[in-house]
């Protein structure tokens, strides 16, 4: 493996501590600290979802103009500003200060995310790339429970403010080894020295197109876009209506989500590799399929497993088992399958559409999910609604990609 790879996987242990010491528990804050209501709590995380799914497509098209390391390692940068501004605001109560520090940070991440994609696409093809891609995420999620596990346990003793500025400091660290260690991609290199990469399909001749019209009239890709898109609605509950589905009606409080989280990044390192071994040669919409459907159980496991009082928390964590083996098997397509289809010369566009157009579902999930808890309704008929979405996705949406993809991008 590649060792800017290895030293990627290893710098995301460090920025995902950061993160995930304070952004898994803003939905909390604004509840429990701010006293703001579900529906409010829906909008207004869907309302920082909506940034990035402007600038995605622009910084997948600057990464494969004007190089994928700059840009990734600029990105870094704002996002750390984000957080450290996050926690002031925090400290003195600001609503808007926490909201528009927050959508920096989106916006960070929306400009950097496609650049990184790009990166490591520019170091493997093939099997060889979607490893790539797991190590990554093994790393991420390494970083991801160790700072969920320390954010629950801090918050409670440190207030959400004091460890907003903790993470902030973390992720400047973080920056800071990649600035260090990161080199340039092959296709940075071939940009430094003049020499313009090839611009041929994985499935077809060179366009000779602008990028735009190449991914507008790319039927194929929009629609597996707008497949993974419909099925966000759904699968988008994890990230803010669980927890605080979990905290808020059922009652556990933070330590008991933080290990939960905790509980999705040691299943993340130590199952993540051995599922992508065992996806290897499959093909990625076959675990599209897989990995919505181990969603929708979960939550269904978590909307029935609550009506037991005695067994909230042990219903909670085998949700969360159930989860992660459907975030496990869906990371693997929704990682890979962007640049396998992409044209070479545009593979930073293609990440950044992707990321735009499934996006919204995942925006739109927030608001969704607000509304739904709004109406109180018992555990399985909320979890039932909302696990609606992912029936047309996959009754419509699921088939007709399926047999149109070809062969070759389609395996992973």
């Amino acid at each position: 493996m590649d060792r800017n790879i290895r030293w990627l996987a290893f710098a995301a242990v460090v920025r995902a501590t950061g993160l995930s010491l304070i952004l898994p528990f803003v939905a909390l804050y604004l509840r429990n600290v701010l006293g703001l209501g579900y529906v409010e709590i829906g909008v207004l995380v869907a309302v920082l979802g909506i940034l990035p799914l402007v600038v995605y497509p622009f910084g997948g098209a600057i990464a494969d103009r004007l190089g994928r390391r700059s840009l990734f390692l600029a990105s870094l940068v704002l996002e750390a500003a984000g957080i450290l501004g996050t926690g002031a605001a925090m400290r003195a109560h600001l609503l808007a200060g926490v909201l528009g520090f927050g959508a920096a940070g989106s916006f960070a991440g929306a400009l950097g995310g496609p650049a990184l994609s790009a990166y490591v696409a520019d170091l493997a093809t093939g099997s060889a790339r979607t490893e790539g891609f797991t190590w990554f995420r093994i790393g991420w999620n390494i970083g991801f429970t160790i700072g969920v596990l320390s954010g629950g346990a801090l918050i409670g003793f440190l207030g959400f403010s004091t460890v907003g500025f903790l993470a902030g400091a973390v992720l400047v660290g973080s920056t800071a080894l990649l600035a260090w260690g990161l080199e340039p991609s092959p296709y940075d290199r071939d940009r430094a020295l003049g020499r313009p990469r090839p611009q041929a399909s994985p499935r077809g001749e060179a366009t000779g197109r602008s990028t735009w019209k190449v991914i507008s009239s790319d039927r194929l890709f929009l629609a597996v876009c707008a497949t993974l898109a419909v099925a966000y609605l759904s699968v988008g509950q994890w990230s803010t209506t669980f927890p605080l589905y979990a905290n808020t009606v059922l009652g556990l409080p933070y330590a008991d989500i933080g290990v939960g989280f905790a509980l999705n990044g040691v299943l993340v390192v130590v199952a993540q590799a051995p599922t992508t071994r065992a996806a290897l040669g499959h093909r990625h919409t076959s675990l599209v399929l897989l990995g919505v459907l181990l969603y929708v159980g979960g939550f269904l496991l978590f909307g029935f497993d609550a009506l037991v009082p005695g067994l909230v928390l042990a219903g909670f964590l085998a949700s969360v088992v159930v989860l992660t083996m459907g975030e496990n098997v869906l990371s693997i397509p929704y990682s890979t399958l962007p640049s396998n289809l992409a044209p070479a010369g545009e593979v930073g566009a293609y990440n950044g559409a992707f990321f735009a157009i499934t996006g919204v579902g995942q925006v739109l999930a927030t608001t969704f999910g607000g509304f739904i808890l709004a109406l109180g309704a018992s555990a399985p008929v909320t979890w039932a609604i909302l696990m609606v979405p992912a029936i047309p996705a996959l009754a419509v949406g699921y088939r007709w990609v399926a047999r149109r993809v070809p062969e070759v991008p389609n395996r992973a």
